[in-house]
């Protein structure tokens, strides 16, 4: 396989740098860093981006296991799952998939994680699963290839950046 073009976010000055920006912000809300992989990874399945699926297995929290980020693509079906992690997961769904139902994030869904999560929490997750569908995006229509950018000096230094600041 063969990307089509580099990343975009890499190609347009600041774009790469503001997204980077808006996803550490996020990660300052509140929500347990496991909880945002977990959404991260199940929007990546639903969308199909193999590089973001890659990325959440090489770049795991240490306290993850991977038990559970195996499970997460059958969910409603597992046991690993707090009811919050759950609720987080449904809204994750239902952002990614608008256009399967007339009402594309129920009421039902958003009062369930609004249980769990307050106002700044909940906006956090909005904003976490709208960048997360940003990213599938931009690697799926560019067809970027899953384990590329994981190698690059680019990757071990956000790494790098990721342990120290936890």
């Amino acid at each position: 396989m063969q990307a089509r073009m580099k990343q975009p976010a890499f190609v347009i000055p600041g774009a790469m740098e503001n997204l980077q920006a808006l996803g550490k912000a996020v990660e300052q809300s509140g929500v347990p860093k496991k909880t945002l992989d977990l959404v991260h990874l199940r929007a990546s399945q639903i969308n199909g981006c193999s590089v973001c699926v890659d990325m959440n297995l090489r770049f795991k929290v240490p306290d993850e296991t991977y038990e559970r980020l195996f499970a997460v693509a059958a969910w409603n079906d597992a046991p690993y799952f707090t009811d919050a992690e759950r609720a987080a997961l449904a809204l994750s769904e239902a952002m990614t998939r608008l256009s399967d139902r007339s009402d594309p994030v129920p009421d039902e869904i958003w009062n369930e994680t609004a249980r769990h999560y307050n106002e700044p929490q909940l906006a956090a997750l909005v904003l976490y699963i709208a960048m997360t569908n940003v990213w599938n995006r931009l690697n799926v229509a560019t067809k970027q290839v899953a384990g590329e950018w994981a190698k690059s000096d680019e990757a071990r230094d956000w790494k790098r950046k990721q342990v120290a600041a936890d």
